[in-house]
């Protein structure tokens, strides 16, 4: 159950970084470092699941020439990341590249394709001339990143059902915007509870302020796990 919870590190700095980490290591298998914290600290962000034990889920949401995109996937596997987010909206050979690149490195490096943000909806996608519905637009991105041989894929609570359902088992389904019974939505517009995503399907849990902004965020953790833990019983 440890390896199915990410705890998103959205800190400043390393050293905040690192000491929140610890505090949950022993509960928490994966740490997923961010924009804000690898644009502070760069490759040491990542160097922390090494040392403490846990895997390094690095969203840094690609998307660029796929020339550009290659060559991050092979760095981002060198530092020792075992996911990396990229944007599905970058079209197939983008994404076809990334792919080819993370096979050749052979660092067993997963790539995982964003489909729409969770902080995105209906009205979002249109001012941004997407006429969909966020899981219809969802669905077609999902459907687009596996075709060319992207490992999974990022979504809310909201679509991860559809995609269990229209991808099938072996998709890696991550889902942000996860929110304990009772926890504050904050600037999500599609959230969802651990055991409602687990329940559809999800293959890995991204948790971050319900853990960080906790006053006891070992106790947090530990309590996310249990209602996983329960989900999956039930």
């Amino acid at each position: 159950m440890r390896d199915r919870l990410a705890f998103a590190l959205d800190y400043p700095t390393l050293a905040e970084a690192e000491a929140g980490a610890a505090r949950v290591a022993e509960v928490v298998g994966v740490l997923k470092v961010g924009l804000e914290l690898f644009v502070a600290e760069g490759p040491s962000a990542v160097k922390l699941g090494k040392k403490l034990g846990s895997q390094v889920f690095l969203d840094l949401k690609l998307h660029d020439i796929p020339e550009t995109v290659e060559r991050a996937v092979a760095t981002a596997g060198q530092l020792g990341a075992s996911l990396l987010t990229l944007h599905a909206a970058g079209g197939p050979r983008m994404l076809e590249a990334a792919v080819k690149r993370a096979e050749r490195e052979g660092a067993g490096l997963k790539l995982l394709a964003v489909t729409v943000l969770t902080s995105l909806d209906a009205a979002d996608l249109l001012a941004t001339g997407v006429n969909a519905s966020p899981a219809d637009q969802v669905l077609k991105l999902g459907k687009l990143a596996r075709a060319v041989g992207i490992h999974g894929l990022v979504c809310s609570t909201a679509e991860v059902a559809a995609l269990r359902t229209a991808l099938g088992p072996d998709a890696i389904l991550v889902t942000p915007g996860i929110r304990p019974s009772g926890a504050v939505v904050g600037d999500q517009k599609r959230v969802g509870t651990p055991a409602s995503a687990l329940r559809d399907g999800s293959s890995l849990l991204v948790v971050g302020r319900p853990i960080r902004d906790a006053a006891d965020p070992l106790a947090a953790a530990r309590s996310i796990l249990a209602e996983m833990a329960g989900a999956l019983a039930s």
